[in-house]
């Protein structure tokens, strides 16, 4: 090393190159996908929660589409956890025929609080269930999306997360760029993990989870990203999260780029908190169990911290460029020729999924966008790390009522 500098830059190309060619390769095993023999003949029961906070402008909508569901009716029934409601959310929920458990708390708020309150009263039910699904009130969910969680739980798997697909991402272009994230993110990130026996990670909707995993293990999970401490708290206990690729569950995305923000803003504090608290015992396990699924948790929690140090390099590269002699050996480490390919594959591969999902126009004009929806995080992500010892929970407000039937016939225009 010949610059004082070294001791920090060497070391943290390295980090960005490992970590850059890591996720790349792991994004393209999410380019095919495994063929499957489905267990068809419905077995198991269902818990179907949907966790509700204000939510009388969409509420009566997914319960609907829940009664609907091609699976039989005496297998699951329709919970409706009415958080702090100040509004008919708790009256339309019963009226359209969901089980309705409500609950006031003005110190612990937060779907994780409500989702921990309302298994406690349905564990002391008469009734018991092989697994609950958890959707929120804003969703659209897939005629067969039972019976895909019926056929993961029959092959035994434990936690699941459905496929995370968008109600409304042809409303704006917040909405679009949102909706191209999480088609991305579905494919090389999840349906990736699970063709190469990874674990996938909950995603606060469309997620399964059987009973006796919650009964032994607890919830627990009460944080901002109540979805990633649950995986993470799977994981160390050796229970990895699965895919189900054709359970599709229909999400209200943002259509503002404030409602965007503080949503993202949410997730990177949880995320930081998650880290914090779980990767030192991961790392600990990961290594006692020689599980790398474990470890690749690690890395999963480790993404915000990635992208600041990613920023900081850009940074003193951008210096650089001004002041020569400030620092001149940012670049002596990385292949161009590789860092050319893994650039032009971050947009490449989302180009292919648009292709084979098979997106409107509408999808191609946001993708012009969606470097704008990326480089925000890095914002977001910072501002993550200050605040992330804060748990108020903030509440995304949701008004795009749409009934299934009106969703499929808009998806075919």
């Amino acid at each position: 090393m010949n610059h004082p500098f070294d001791i920090i830059m060497v070391p943290l190309q390295i980090i960005i190159f490992l970590f850059t060619v890591y996720y790349f390769l792991i994004g393209i095993c999410g380019m095919w996908r495994r063929k499957e023999n489905k267990i068809l003949t419905p077995q198991k029961s269902f818990a179907v929660i949907v966790a509700a906070h204000n939510e009388q402008a969409v509420i009566g909508q997914l319960i609907d589409n829940l009664q609907n569901l091609e699976y039989p009716k005496e297998l699951y029934d329709i919970f409706v956890v009415a958080d702090n409601c100040e509004d008919d959310t708790a009256r339309i929920a019963r009226a359209k025929g969901a089980i309705v458990c409500e609950r006031t708390n003005d110190t612990e708020k937060g779907k994780g609080f409500a989702l921990e309150w309302m298994f406690k009263e349905l564990f002391a039910m008469k009734r018991q269930y092989d697994a609950v699904t958890v959707f929120d009130a804003d969703n659209l969910v897939h005629p067969r999306f039972l019976l895909e969680m019926n056929n993961r739980l029959c092959k035994g798997d434990k936690v699941i997360q459905g496929y995370l697909d968008a109600k409304n991402p042809y409303d704006t272009w917040v909405s679009g760029t949102f909706a191209i994230a999480f088609w991305v993110i579905d494919h090389i990130w999840h349906l990736a993990k699970t063709n190469i026996g990874l674990s996938s990670v909950l995603g606060g909707t469309g997620m399964c989870i059987t009973t006796d995993v919650l009964k032994r293990h607890g919830w627990g999970a009460t944080c901002l990203t109540e979805d990633m401490e649950f995986t993470m708290k799977s994981l160390v206990e050796g229970i990895k999260t699965t895919w189900a690729h054709d359970a599709i569950v229909y999400d209200e995305k943002p259509l503002t780029f404030k409602q965007s923000w503080n949503q993202r803003r949410r997730w990177a504090q949880g995320q930081f908190d998650v880290a914090h608290r779980f990767i030192p015992t991961m790392i600990k396990e990961g290594f006692r169990q020689h599980d790398i699924r474990i470890l690749d948790g690690c890395l999963h929690l480790l993404q915000p911290h990635f992208l600041l140090a990613s920023t900081f390099f850009v940074v003193v590269s951008y210096i650089q460029l001004a002041f020569p002699p400030f620092y001149t050996n940012i670049y002596n480490f990385m292949p161009s020729q590789l860092l050319t390919a893994i650039m032009l594959g971050q947009y490449i591969l989302p180009i292919i999924i648009l292709l084979k999902i098979h997106v409107k126009w509408k999808a191609w004009f946001y993708l012009i966008l969606y470097p704008v929806f990326i480089y925000s995080w890095i914002p977001i992500v910072f501002l993550g790390f200050i605040h992330r010892n804060e748990h108020e929970w903030s509440h995304t407000k949701h008004t795009r009522a749409l009934s299934y039937s009106e969703f499929v016939s808009k998806e075919k225009v």
